[in-house]
């Protein structure tokens, strides 16, 4: 376990990014030192984990009045590649502009923080692509902080700018696998409306620190919306978590929702796809005497027959429910191994 967690924090490290802003100091033609802001505790606009965003949310170094004083010195109405040469900033506001706070937040990281949405899309003019990919501590970039907080407007621009929805936090996931999570159906829709089907194949099958793809979290969450939105955007329905091979059909049947069953098996889902242990759907409705989502599986064509590793049918796990049994076909019922049409007694 102690091997794997050493695994997942280096692939975070060879994947963070946070260096943009030197490359953007350069186009300030500026060569003076980054300065570091002082930092003081506060309480967290918004937590996941029940771990802060960002520990300088209240500090007194960044104030709501100070990002607006920095960020009008801009003309950002000018083209981009003027931009750079009409932006005259002091140098205190330039360090500002080029800081990375102690817990490697950019100010760009805590004007969405601070949900001010304006200033932060002003910033995202401003900065290059490499910036907005910037992860801090926790390797939020601003597109997973946006997307925290619901601000799908900046979540918009950061997409319409280049941000990467490539990107993962310390817990592996995605800002799609938070929007999937927490049901923003329309953050999550300004993620992938305007991404091209082989840039967002990555994304959907990308996996989190717990093996669970954005599938499997809006139904774990109940989220039917996004599945059905998902599913047009071609994600994977028979894809299988990483800890047990359970495909987002097994969470739905696990949950008990009827709807989420009936949505993936209507978009496609395989209704046979089996487990690491063999488990197909049905064998886990029947397990947990669900006579309703078995009826549905049945209909769907699922196999009474298959076995799982303990050799076990769904039909074995009916362990003489009577509910259960007359969802079965008649024709599929067993005794020892061999099936009674035909048999004379």
């Amino acid at each position: 376990m102690a091997s794997d967690n050493c695994r997942k924090d280096e692939l975070l490290e060879e994947n963070r990014i946070d260096s943009g802003i030197d490359s953007y100091r350069s186009i300030l033609k500026s060569e003076e030192p980054r300065e570091s802001l002082g930092t003081e505790p506060g309480d967290a606009k918004f937590s996941t984990a029940e771990e802060r965003l960002d520990s300088s949310y209240g500090s007194s170094s960044i104030t709501v009045d100070s990002l607006s004083d920095v960020v009008g010195g801009c003309k950002l109405s000018s083209p981009k590649e003027e931009q750079a040469q009409n932006c005259e900033l002091s140098e205190q506001e330039e360090n500002l502009l080029t800081t990375i706070t102690e817990d490697g937040d950019t100010i760009l990281h805590l004007a969405i923080i601070h949900e001010e949405e304006f200033i932060a899309q002003q910033l995202i003019q401003l900065f290059p692509k490499n910036v907005l990919d910037i992860q801090n501590n926790l390797y939020q970039s601003p597109l997973h902080l946006a997307t925290y907080l619901n601000l799908t407007r900046v979540v918009r621009e950061l997409v319409e700018k280049g941000a990467s929805l490539e990107l993962q936090d310390h817990d592996g996931n995605t800002a799609l696998h938070v929007a999937c999570q927490q049901g923003q159906v329309e953050t999550a829709s300004e993620m992938t409306k305007h991404v091209s089907p082989s840039k967002l194949a990555p994304v959907l099958e990308t996996q989190n620190w717990k093996g669970l793809a954005c599938l499997h979290l809006a139904a774990l969450n109940r989220h039917h919306q996004i599945i059905s939105d998902l599913a047009k955007k071609g994600a994977n329905l028979n894809i299988q978590e990483g800890t047990s091979g359970k495909t987002a059909l097994h969470f739905a049947v696990e949950l008990r929702d009827i709807t989420s069953v009936k949505l993936l098996l209507s978009r496609g889902a395989n209704v046979d796809t089996a487990m690491f242990n063999g488990c197909t759907p049905l064998h886990l409705a029947v397990g947990r005497r669900d006579a309703s989502i078995a009826t549905i599986l049945c209909q769907s064509g699922a196999d009474t027959m298959l076995r799982n590793m303990e050799d076990e049918t769904a039909l074995d796990l009916a362990d003489g429910n009577e509910d259960i049994l007359a969802v079965f076909p008649f024709d599929d019922i067993q005794i020892s191994g061999r099936s009674v049409v035909g048999v004379n007694f």
